[in-house]
């Protein structure tokens, strides 16, 4: 059998054996077996990784490319959570489709070389900001389809019932090629209203469902009450998912077990925000301030699917970031106090193969037949990605080579050094 590239003694995450060699051909993968032969042709391409940790990619499920990078045109002063929603709906009425562009695309070539290669982009529409942003990210799509698959899912930000304009606007992106479609309830004149409607328009389009949610720390009651009993009895359960429910932070353990079996019962799934969930939240508090993100690993125990992802990026929800997922899944460990070999597997997987699973990603992993997605970590194991941040050395694309990081080397009096070479 012959290839257009080989990938030489790689270990796959999840699997328990050795290094072994991945074929690929035509942008798929062709074979996995040790000493694989490159075969007649002389054109292979060749990769020595070195027992370096091999897997699909980080899997984005939450982030804002539209209104990322723009720390630099909001003042705040309170770093709270409704300044943020306020100071970026007043910055969004100066967005032009080219600025929406290229700030999203400054945000999502920082993705593709942390080695993301899926992911679901959050989008507003409103009568303020209009399709801009769609027509500018779903361009950005296009554009960046050799390197990164972007699902786009639109919502209204800032309301829907009491901004009746934005149904028709939503409406129009459904028609328009949106994959998907978002709410935020807490924004909203009827929260129950909104939520009722965007069922309505994902079961109209048959699309699924990714809510903004319960982003407060008052426990005393929940959206997630009604968007879970919507699931249900409309079984989209396994097409809807939740972001930030930082009421779930407060939970004692009997309350979060009962939300815990409820969501798993639904089938909705969980986003933690680590990096702006600790920004804005508990920002009262005089000492002793709430860490504020949902324990995803307690959630996950019980079955539930959860990720760990982005959501902004310099701007006033969240003024940081460098969008790398495996940073984030170190910060949920972190203020988690998640420090076992299994609990830091489990935060890999948050940021790979769960949420591939909430995307409903059936061609993902290291597989032959699937795509040639393929990411290699400067490290031998998912633990030691977690806990050492490896740094991405090389990532694929349906078999094309997207990104390369010279891995860091030691010169030695000797002379010698290692890395990876092709």
């Amino acid at each position: 059998m012959s290839f257009d590239t080989i990938l030489r003694n790689g270990r796959i995450a999840g699997r328990k054996n050795g290094p072994v060699d991945i074929g690929v051909r035509d942008g798929r993968i062709a074979a996995i077996g040790p000493a694989l032969e490159a075969g007649a042709s002389d054109g292979t391409r060749e990769f020595a990784l070195d027992g370096r940790l091999v897997f699909p990619g980080f899997v984005e499920t939450h982030i804002h490319l539209d209104k990322s990078c723009i720390s630099d045109r909001c003042a705040c002063r309170t770093g709270t959570l409704r300044e943020a929603i306020e100071t970026v709906a007043a910055a969004k009425l100066a967005f032009t489709e080219d600025d929406i562009y290229a700030r999203a695309r400054r945000t999502l070539e920082k993705a593709i070389v942390q080695g993301t290669t899926r992911m679901r982009t959050h989008v507003e529409v409103d009568p303020r900001i209009g399709l801009k942003g769609f027509r500018a990210i779903s361009q950005l799509k296009r554009d960046y389809a050799w390197a990164i698959d972007v699902e786009i899912c639109v919502f209204p930000q800032e309301g829907l019932n009491n901004d009746p304009e934005t149904f028709e606007l939503l409406v129009e992106t459904c028609e328009g090629g949106a994959d998907l479609i978002g709410g935020c309830p807490y924004t909203d004149s009827d929260p129950h209203r909104q939520i009722a409607r965007i069922f309505e328009l994902a079961m109209h389009y048959d699309v699924d469902i990714d809510f903004h949610l319960d982003f407060d720390l008052d426990p005393s009651w929940m959206h997630l009450d009604e968007v879970c009993r919507q699931a249900k009895g409309h079984g989209w359960g396994g097409r809807v998912a939740i972001g930030h429910v930082t009421k779930l932070s407060v939970l004692d353990p009997q309350a979060l077990q009962r939300v815990g079996a409820k969501l798993a019962d639904a089938g909705v799934a969980v986003t933690v925000l680590p990096a702006t969930d600790l920004f804005l939240m508990g920002r009262d508090a005089a000492h002793s301030g709430p860490r504020g993100a949902a324990p995803a690993h307690r959630l996950r125990e019980q079955g539930v699917v959860c990720s760990l992802a982005t959501n902004n990026v310099l701007n006033p929800f969240t003024p940081f970031g460098d969008c790398s997922l495996l940073r984030m899944a170190n910060l949920y460990a972190n203020i988690a106090q998640t420090g076992r070999p299994d609990e830091l597997q489990a935060c890999f997987e948050m940021v790979t193969t769960l949420p591939a699973r909430l995307m409903n990603l059936e061609d993902y992993g290291i597989a032959v037949g699937n795509p040639a997605d393929i990411v290699v970590l400067d490290c031998a194991d998912p633990v030691s990605a977690v806990a050492e941040l490896a740094q991405p050395v090389l990532g694929m694309k349906r078999g094309r080579i997207s990104f390369q990081h010279a891995p860091a080397t030691l010169n030695r009096p000797d002379g010698m050094q290692t890395g990876l070479t092709a």
